[in-house]
């Protein structure tokens, strides 16, 4: 009888990494450069794109939805239907984490319809043909797989052109830079499933994407201070962070024109939780340096009534408006966008 082939280490590891019970090695080269402070400038921005993971994934379809004029498309993952929570956080608990209640998808849609007519959001058509990647992780327990099925049923009953992926992460944004296996649900929640998420979303959203920098970033890392751009002057009183942070590559800084990317990080995954972990390993500044792209990442931080450091997706902050035109932290983050000339 023929010995059975031998079968390496590496061979070993990419099983085990399939299996999400280790994580594959980061991607060659730096992922991070340091902070330097500074103040937001404009530039010349061709379009303004979102993308987000958790709570960050609701607040990007509010901000998508509330100004359809301006962004012109989104990367979610691990989110649910625009409006699911309705102003209550059980709703948000039990209808759109868990499907233990339902989240009432038909009542969501046609209250975009309306607002729209009242003209509290951008007029609904503008989200018809707009590029939309949702991403729902397998092993995502805090997520359930129907509620991000029914965030693409909501972008395709307005005609966007959406394309839902599946794979094994946890609850977690998926980068080759993640410090932790694929299955993790975990600080920092960076899931490094072996996989180039960013490339394959870009290519959605911008029709196209050129390979990632894999050297030294070119750009400058901006950590500007957000009371400037909050709405009211206070940012941890919309429970928002002191600082805020923007990559821009050196050809957008030149005079290049460039496109926007608004990055949300998700719960408990802000800086003042984290530290610079999901601004430095998102695996989006790599891919800004050769698409120009410059990224903004607004942040949230915990406060009394936020204590994990959320995004407002279920009005928290005490307001009815956290959705639409008008609503704190939306207006707040469109305050910096516009300041960088988006």
């Amino acid at each position: 009888m023929k010995p059975l082939p031998r079968i390496g280490a590496a061979t070993v590891t990419a099983l085990l990494v399939l299996l999400g019970l280790a994580a594959p090695a980061p991607a060659a080269g730096p992922s991070a450069v340091p902070p330097v402070d500074g103040t937001l400038r404009a530039y010349h921005i061709s379009g303004v794109y979102v993308s987000g993971v958790s709570s960050g994934g609701y607040m990007a379809t509010q901000l998508q939805v509330a100004y359809s004029s301006r962004i012109r498309g989104a990367a979610i993952f691990a989110a649910g239907p625009y409006y699911c929570a309705q102003n209550n956080a059980s709703q948000a608990v039990y209808g759109c984490g868990q499907n233990l209640w339902p989240d009432y998808l038909p009542t969501l849609e046609a209250d975009a319809s309306l607002w729209s007519g009242y003209r509290w959001i951008d007029p609904i058509g503008n989200l018809s043909g707009q590029p939309v990647y949702v991403y729902h992780g397998t092993a995502d327990s805090t997520v359930a797989g129907s509620l991000t099925s029914d965030l693409a049923s909501f972008y395709r009953h307005f005609g966007a052109s959406v394309q839902y992926v599946t794979g094994p992460a946890g609850h977690s944004w998926v980068t080759p830079y993640g410090p932790l296996g694929c299955t993790a649900t975990a600080s920092p929640y960076l899931d490094n499933c072996g996989t180039d998420v960013e490339n394959a979303f870009l290519g959605k959203l911008f029709g196209g994407v050129t390979a990632p920098n894999t050297g030294a970033l070119s750009g400058t890392l901006t950590r500007f201070n957000q009371s400037g751009y909050a709405v009211g002057g206070n940012p941890a009183g919309l429970s928002m962070g002191s600082k805020g942070f923007v990559y821009v590559p050196a050809s957008c800084a030149a005079g290049a024109t460039c496109k926007l990317m608004v990055a949300l990080h998700g719960c408990s995954q802000g800086y003042d939780a984290v530290g610079t972990a999901f601004v430095d390993d998102a695996n989006l500044n790599q891919y800004a340096d050769t698409n120009a792209m410059i990224v903004l990442y607004p942040q949230a931080t915990a406060s009394a009534v936020n204590p994990y450091g959320c995004w407002d997706w279920w009005g928290y902050l005490g307001a009815t408006n956290y959705p639409i035109h008008g609503g704190a932290q939306v207006e707040t983050i469109m305050n910096e966008v516009r300041s960088l000339g988006g």
